[in-house]
């Protein structure tokens, strides 16, 4: 999670929450103060929004995640069943204020005071909604806990061997539309700079999705701390075989530590194009 050496241990607690309105002082912000509110009920120790239609309630993680689990806890005083059918949303779209990214689950029901889990398996967004789709609902959540991974990369510093009008940082930008793009060239390479020396378990590429999205195939995924020949003589992680347009798949490096990350494309007139790198790992070593 968002602690070091911790894997999915402690719940996220960053970032900054938002309603679609406010029951008195019953604020976003409530569900995640730590407390889940079973003591300070009628202190307000939860937020609530007003009887409305599809009520939402939406916590922004400040970094694109890997959520692993979602525990919701419902209050304990009255209208327990009001919670009934609530959708917890996953995903990187302000769209309809994030309500239309992916569902991880819909909660069915949750008994007074008792916290329900939802496993996400891995899903990544920065946006965490909960919503009642329907008319006079009202969304009252006494603590919303995410559990999950940062992916990294945010925070690094991309370079590559050459440009081709799109830029390294591309592939850090948490957004899969815009990509990379070296010139044609022999072996190109784009890089990662990570600033410290991390433990890595899981590399995400993300492919193009227009023409030649066969170009990423035979590229090598390296990891280290050496800047010899670009950071490219770096130990492997994994050979990319091929990755389909627009979609992404995960390379799993079993705990490499290094400061460095490289994609490089062995051979002659080669072209990298990368549209997102995500690296999760488990802390700074």
């Amino acid at each position: 999670g968002m602690h070091s050496g911790c894997n999915n241990c402690m719940p996220m607690c960053i970032g900054s929450t938002t309603q679609s309105s406010t029951s008195g002082d019953w604020f976003a912000e409530r569900a995640i103060d730590g407390n889940r509110g079973l003591h300070e009920q009628y202190k307000g120790g939860c937020s609530s929004t007003l009887a409305e239609t599809n009520p939402w309630w939406r916590l922004d993680l400040n970094n694109v995640y890997s959520v692993s689990r979602v525990v919701v806890t419902n209050r304990i005083d009255c209208c327990v069943e009001k919670i009934n059918g609530a959708e917890i949303r996953i995903g990187n779209s302000l769209e309809n204020n994030g309500n239309n990214n992916p569902i991880c689950a819909v909660i069915p029901a949750i008994p007074a005071g008792e916290s329900y889990s939802s496993s996400c398996g891995g899903m990544e967004g920065r946006y965490v909604n909960l919503i009642i789709p329907g008319d006079m609902k009202t969304l009252t959540l006494c603590e919303v806990e995410v559990f999950g991974e940062e992916n990294i990369a945010i925070k690094g510093k991309a370079v590559q061997s050459s440009t081709f009008y799109f830029q390294a940082n591309n592939a850090i930008d948490n957004v899969d539309f815009y990509c990379t793009h070296t010139e044609t060239e022999m072996n190109p390479w784009w890089r990662l700079d990570l600033i410290d020396l991390q433990i890595i378990q899981e590399v995400i590429i993300t492919n193009r999705m227009d023409c030649c999205f066969e170009q990423i195939n035979g590229a090598e995924i390296r990891i280290g701390n050496s800047l010899e020949n670009n950071g490219n003589n770096n130990p492997k992680c994994a050979v990319i075989s091929g990755i389909p347009a627009g979609q992404s798949v995960s390379y799993s490096c079993g705990e490499m530590q290094g400061r460095y990350l490289n994609v490089v494309i062995p051979g002659d007139s080669k072209q990298l194009s990368l549209c997102e790198v995500r690296v999760y790992g488990n802390g700074t070593s």
